[in-house]
């Protein structure tokens, strides 16, 4: 149980320091994508030693085809990331209240300048590149323990920049479901390719470094 709850306070930081940064202090884009990696970087070192510091749905799926984790573990992983996304989302929004800021702006992640397909390729994109680099400084066989967490964290920082303009740079199921619950609209309505398109890229990635390796 202590893994699952390591899993729903990392993502709860990742989603809390991430959307805050875009909605409270309304930062830049170099912020933005600071903050979110800043906060995996955070959370994997507070946290990673207990659950393995997934914090993001895509991960786990990854983690299971590679068989670092088991089905029953999988699941619970998923449902804890989710909920700590929620959670926080429901932080931001009190916050966003009390600010009497636009109640629907709670940093969710939406495409208004592509179409769906871009926006499905760019998330899938990027989840890609993301999970490859994680599956492979995670590696028993040629990873980095020791300087994992702050590769990762700089991994999404400079992936979050790149398509923080495209889809608003999400990589990760929990990170796009939590906010869209409370503002609704067409983030909720384009939930799916949030959800579908991270999978995706980390089914992919999953293979990819089992080709490279990883898992030997």
């Amino acid at each position: 149980m202590r893994n699952y709850f390591a899993e729903f306070l990392g993502t709860f930081l990742l989603v809390f320091f991430g959307t805050g940064t875009v909605v409270i202090a309304q930062g830049n884009v170099l912020a933005i994508g600071l903050a979110f990696g800043l906060a995996i970087t955070v959370s994997a070192y507070a946290f990673g030693g207990i659950s393995g510091g997934h914090f993001n749905p895509a991960v786990t799926t990854a983690m299971l085809i590679n068989r670092r984790i088991d089905v029953t573990d999988a699941v619970g992983y998923m449902v804890a990331q989710i909920l700590g996304a929620i959670v926080a989302s429901a932080a931001i929004r009190t916050f966003v209240s009390a600010l009497k800021l636009a109640p629907h702006a709670l940093g969710q992640t939406d495409f208004p300048k592509i179409g769906a397909g871009m926006a499905f390729f760019v998330e899938a994109l990027v989840t890609f590149l993301f999970l490859l680099v994680i599956l492979n400084v995670t590696s028993r066989d040629h990873g980095n323990a020791d300087f994992a967490g702050l590769t990762i964290g700089l991994t999404l920082a400079f992936l979050i920049i790149v398509a923080l303009n495209l889809t608003g740079g999400s990589l990760n199921p929990a990170r796009s479901i939590g906010p869209a619950i409370f503002a609704g609209g067409s983030a909720l309505t384009h939930l799916w390719v949030y959800i579908l398109a991270p999978e995706v890229g980390a089914i992919l990635a999953a293979f990819c470094s089992r080709a490279l390796g990883s898992e030997d």
